[in-house]
């Protein structure tokens, strides 16, 4: 096992921590001192203040440790979108502040765009439109342009499992792909692109662009996106896009993902 440089007992900790977490049921001391190349003495310190402080947990019925409740409560605390919405908050809010422009981050629900996080300018600007997103809501992922750029990352089958029948394919504003063969058209365009856009499908003179968010596997599992007047001449699409891109891509990153 590679060994922390600032601290060799943190590393040590570290990987009887990670070590636990690959296997199941419980592993005696023996074993783990062996497969990690521990001198036993090493082994029992570490094993004790671990087990003081409830993140292993010694069975002597089994002789043997597992993980304990701290290590569950450690790893739950980044389960569902919480670690996702941490690491996304200050990249939001730089692009918000920057631009003068409201900020999501989404996820796909099904056929929709779930809306996770948002993020305002601090103060308030002429330039930002009145929108129907906010936190828990959700909207056709076909007609936003944060569901459409996850959905261009996923495989025609899926995005046709997902739009199976005519009446999956809603508009508001009479606008939008109302096909499966219409929408993946759409998609593979925006996938090669690298962002997707609506203009005017979700809310008449609104126009938005989005980008994806990728996890470790390379899979899209969020998409950040923002919204401005697409009938004024207030803005220029381009810095806006490439703010939206490389947000979604410093936010990949930080998720180490790829």
């Amino acid at each position: 096992m590679a060994e922390s440089s600032a601290s060799p007992a943190v590393g040590r900790a570290l990987d009887v921590l990670t070590y636990l977490a690959e296997r199941t049921g419980t592993v005696p001391a023996a074993t783990l001192a062996r497969d990690l190349g521990l001198p036993r003495s090493s082994l029992y310190h570490l094993l004790t203040a671990l087990t003081e402080r409830g993140f292993v947990l010694h069975v002597p019925e089994a002789r043997g440790y597992a993980l304990g409740a701290a290590a569950y409560r450690l790893a739950s605390s980044f389960t569902g979108h919480e670690q996702l919405e941490r690491t996304a908050r200050p990249v939001l809010t730089r692009i918000a502040a920057r631009h003068e422009i409201v900020v999501h981050l989404g996820i796909l629900r099904g056929a929709n765009t779930l809306y996770l996080a948002k993020e305002h300018p601090p103060r308030e600007s002429d330039l930002e439109p009145t929108l129907v997103t906010e936190i828990g809501v959700l909207l056709p992922a076909h007609l936003t342009a944060n569901g459409r750029a996850i959905l261009a990352q996923l495989g025609p089958a899926t995005v046709r499992a997902l739009f199976a029948r005519p009446a999956d394919f809603t508009s508001r504003t009479g606008r939008g792909p109302r096909s499966a063969a219409e929408l993946l058209a759409e998609l593979e365009a925006e996938r090669r692109r690298g962002w997707s856009e609506e203009v005017e499908l979700v809310t008449p003179g609104l126009r938005s662009a989005g980008a994806p968010v990728f996890d470790l596997h390379g899979q899209a599992i969020a998409a950040v996106s923002c919204t401005w007047r697409s009938r004024v001449a207030l803005r220029e699409p381009g810095p806006l896009v490439d703010a939206v891109v490389a947000g979604a891509q410093e936010i990949t990153r930080r998720l180490q993902g790829r």
